[in-house]
């Protein structure tokens, strides 16, 4: 990775969890000349970003302190909320003083929509302001900086933050606080239930006995084309399940779609069923597989059937 040149007129960015997708994305900001200062709990992980030009930091304290702008990509809400507002979180260090002018937390992990208004009004009595900005495009997507940037807050909270979003990829706002976690949730709705659909498609065309890589050839371009089909449906037939996305992450997503829609009075029997499918899959040891492979848990519940002959790509088996 080059060494980022920082621009000093640019506000300074505290970065908050350096995993799959927080590294491409905090590279990203280097690469827009932001000076970036990385945190994370495994501080190995931050290793690539220093030798980039980030400044690491041992504690959240330090890595905040002075910051316009922090940034926080966890795995969960409570993740994300013990990072904030811990005993040793950026709340407790912001606290503290003195604030930068126009300080703001953008949130880009997928968290429940509810948590995130919580995030953003305990954030406001402090003085800071708040972003739920998931993403979506997954850790290609993050390298590219083309990421789709879903932000729920004030206007004048996202007036502050989308040219820094701009550096991530295509930040729109979709709404007040909690509104950019209602979009990723849809987002997720749409992409697992393609996943499902493409991974019984395929698995049916190959049992009845077609050429399940041309029918998949066949659909290209289509009503039924999509990135799903072609990534995750080239996934599925070279057997390739090292992540990308995790299940264990869509299955948080579900949950969280679920819960959502109960408390909006929905009732959401594709997401549910999905739900199902993925937490059979996790339970069975799948959790840290790619979410394409949704196709194991078809096949064990059809089994002996199977799509194709190749074996199977597990992330367990990565030396």
């Amino acid at each position: 990775m080059p060494i980022a040149t920082t621009d000093s007129r640019l506000p300074s960015i505290a970065f908050l969890g350096i995993g799959l997708m927080g590294r491409p994305m905090a590279a990203a900001l280097l690469a827009a000349g932001y000076p970036v200062s990385v945190w994370n709990r495994s501080p190995g992980k931050t290793a690539p970003l220093v030798e980039a030009g980030a400044r690491a930091a041992a504690t959240i304290a330090e890595a905040v302190g002075g910051a316009a702008i922090i940034f926080t990509m966890m795995s969960d809400g409570a993740a994300v909320g013990e990072v904030l507002f811990g005993a040793a979180g950026a709340a407790a260090a912001m606290a503290k003083g003195p604030l930068p002018k126009g300080a703001l937390v953008i949130d880009c992990s997928s968290i429940e929509p509810s948590r995130a208004r919580d995030h953003a009004e305990r954030l406001a009595a402090l003085g800071v302001g708040a972003l739920d900005a998931p993403v979506s495009g997954g850790p290609s997507g993050a390298e590219a900086a083309s990421l789709a940037i879903m932000a729920g807050g004030s206007e004048a909270d996202y007036a502050r933050g989308e040219p820094v979003l701009e550096a991530l990829g295509r930040p729109l706002r979709v709404g007040p606080a909690g509104a950019g976690q209602l979009a990723k949730l849809a987002n997720q709705i749409i992409v697992g239930l393609e996943i499902a659909a493409v991974a019984e498609a395929l698995l049916l065309a190959s049992q009845g006995g077609a050429e399940p890589a041309r029918v998949r050839e066949a659909m290209s371009g289509g009503f039924a084309d999509s990135l799903v089909l072609q990534i995750h449906g080239e996934r599925m037939l070279e057997r390739k399940f090292l992540p990308g996305g995790a299940a264990r992450i869509h299955l948080k997503d579900f949950t969280n779609i679920v819960a959502e829609a109960e408390a909006c009075g929905l009732d959401l029997p594709f997401s549910r069923t999905a739900l199902e499918l993925f937490k059979s899959l996790v339970e069975r040891g799948g959790g840290g597989y790619d979410h394409s492979a949704l196709l194991l848990e078809l096949e064990h519940r059809n089994a002996p059937a199977r799509l194709g002959t190749a074996p199977d790509q597990l992330p367990d088996q990565l030396p």
